[in-house]
């Protein structure tokens, strides 16, 4: 028979993708039922992260033709970290294991039987790791990589080249949904969880339609939100700040210099214009990181609901082979 599989699949404005992307998992669903890895109870759960086109509609509609769909309607956008949590625990409900992916197919399908052979040899999390960033910009690559590098350096337990690609079995979502706090980075979260690991290596492929949701400015915050677990947007604001005003002392530093040899600087200018933009500007930037620090125990006494769920699509109706 085979577990009972869910696909959690967090959507945010992907009305161009999302008719593919279900094409390609009800195949895949067909064939692990086949070979034994998935049962009939096996769903693919859509989750609408507030999104601003069709793409409730899409999965509205998807919900009334293909018996394998169900749909969770967040009340409004949280962000793919609290949508990701949102359908991994729904899905914890009815599932032996959950599966997370991006809506855009640049997870690779066809990996995923290997997702469910290694949960029925006894692992509880499986993680999705790329072979190589081929795909990717030499500045996209070089900053990822880094910041692997970089929380690893921070005494973080991340996986290297992975993101949200994962397997999770029932147990390891029960132990997921203890952990309460509002900053979310599951990347981080859940190899602290435990249980029995493993990987599965893939490559990941181009988008297949639309644009991606994370430009350069969203990467950055992600990764500072990664290290920092969260930053309230004011606080970063005067971090920014104080690191830019340590990049206009080094301006200051080369007119001081310049001013200096030419011969225009009274004595002890120099130095004492210098002293005063560096040190400043240092003094704001660890503000802002301190600051920063703060408002993440702000937002976690609030202990505002991560999300909430205005609709919930459920499929009862057993998928019908082929031929049938």
């Amino acid at each position: 028979m085979g577990p009972t599989v869910y696909f959690v699949i967090p959507c945010y404005n992907e009305e161009e993708v999302l008719p593919e992307t279900v094409r390609r998992l009800t195949e895949k669903l067909d064939s692990m039922r086949a070979g034994g890895l998935a049962n009939e109870k096996s769903r693919m759960l859509l989750v609408d992260d507030g999104s601003r086109d069709r793409t409730w509609e899409i999965i509205s509609g998807l919900n009334r033709e293909n018996p394998y769909v169900e749909g969770v309607k967040l009340a409004h956008n949280r962000g793919h970290q609290n949508a990701l949590l949102c359908g991994l625990m729904t899905a914890k409900e009815y599932c032996d294991c959950a599966i997370s992916l991006d809506a855009d197919l640049q997870d690779d399908v066809d990996a995923l039987d290997k997702f469910v052979e290694k949960h029925l040899e006894g692992c509880d999390v499986v993680y999705g790791v790329r072979n190589k960033r081929e795909t990717d910009t030499w500045f996209k690559r070089t900053t990822a990589e880094g910041f692997y590098k970089v929380m690893k350096l921070l005494g973080v337990d991340i996986v290297f080249n992975h993101a949200d690609y994962r397997l999770m079995s029932k147990r390891a979502l029960e132990g997921l949904s203890e952990y309460k706090e509002v900053n979310l980075f599951l990347r981080g979260i859940v190899p602290l969880i435990g249980y029995r690991s493993d990987y599965v290596y893939y490559d990941r492929h181009e988008r297949f339609a639309g644009e991606s949701k994370y430009p350069l400015k969203k990467m950055i915050s992600f990764a500072l939100d990664g290290i920092t677990s969260f930053s309230v947007k004011p606080l970063k604001l005067i971090s920014n700040f104080g690191i830019l005003i340590s990049i206009l002392s080094i301006f200051g530093l080369l007119y001081a210099l310049i001013s200096y040899f030419a011969g225009l600087a009274v004595s002890g200018w120099t130095a004492i214009v210098c002293s005063i933009w560096l040190l400043g500007g240092l003094q704001m930037l660890c503000l802002g990181v301190v600051g920063g620090y703060i408002g993440k125990i702000y937002s976690e006494v609030k202990a505002r609901p991560r999300y909430r769920v205005e609709e919930h699509l459920r499929n009862t109706e057993k998928p019908l082979d082929k031929g049938e």
